[in-house]
């Protein structure tokens, strides 16, 4: 079995099994809490399960919290519009870092995506991530070469805004997510949504605890479906 690894580089690894097809999960993590963070242990969860189901796959995985990657600036926007052979030291620096994030994608037979809800929206960590990997004319666009690519989103939040909550209105996370990864990538999105994860640790949310522990362990439950029933669906 492949073991997934932290590595700041982003490095694939195989581990050939005879006889299974290869397949690469590319798993980003973006919680600031390197422990008990919801979206961390429901997509440790789903690594192993999909492992166990897909023994001769490869997990990448990039901790966006630990090693964040640049926020897209000017040189490399900018180094679009002029040939190669004539871009700065500032944009040579910065295009490395791009094409190393998009080969990396561009590698993945999936996609695991931590996206924990802050302040309403995503952590500015992994918007840098995907600013960086959404280049119009390659990833992104008509002739996407991430097209149909599966992604499974883990949007962790502390409250609820499901449909008829009192928050509702202040869901902005999967709509956010989805538009990009379907609309600008053209790949495909299913969500894991484990809400209320502040209820245990806030006293004034002490009502909520048994809908928190149940939607927790519905978490798991849909990691450990959606993770297999992904293993199956690359190994055909």
């Amino acid at each position: 079995m492949s073991h997934p690894r932290s590595r700041p580089s982003g490095t694939v690894r195989k581990h050939e099994v005879p006889g299974v097809p290869m397949a690469t999960l590319l798993h980003i993590d973006s919680a600031l809490a390197p422990q008990q963070s919801s979206s961390r242990e429901v997509g440790a969860a789903f690594v192993k399960n999909w492992l166990e189901a897909h023994p001769g796959g490869t997990v990448v995985h990039r901790d966006l919290a630990a090693h964040p990657v640049p926020h897209l600036g000017w040189e490399a926007l900018s180094a679009d519009f002029v040939p190669a052979g004539q871009h700065t030291e500032e944009q040579r620096a910065a295009v490395a870092v791009r094409e190393e994030l998009v080969a990396e994608l561009e590698a993945a037979d999936a996609v695991l995506l931590a996206a924990p809800m802050y302040n309403f929206l995503i952590p500015s960590t992994l918007k840098a991530w995907l600013d960086q990997v959404i280049v119009v004319g390659r990833t992104g666009g008509p002739e996407s070469t991430v097209k149909g690519l599966p992604f499974t989103v883990i949007a962790s939040r502390g409250g609820s805004y499901a449909p008829g909550t009192p928050r509702e209105s202040f869901e902005f996370v999967t709509n956010y997510v989805e538009k990009l990864i379907t609309g600008m990538l053209g790949a495909e999105v299913d969500f894991i949504v484990p809400e209320l994860t502040l209820a245990p640790v806030k006293e004034e949310m002490a009502e909520l605890r048994p809908l928190a522990h149940a939607s927790r362990e519905k978490a798991f439950e849909e990691a450990d479906v959606k993770a297999r029933a992904l293993a199956a669906r690359l190994t055909v």
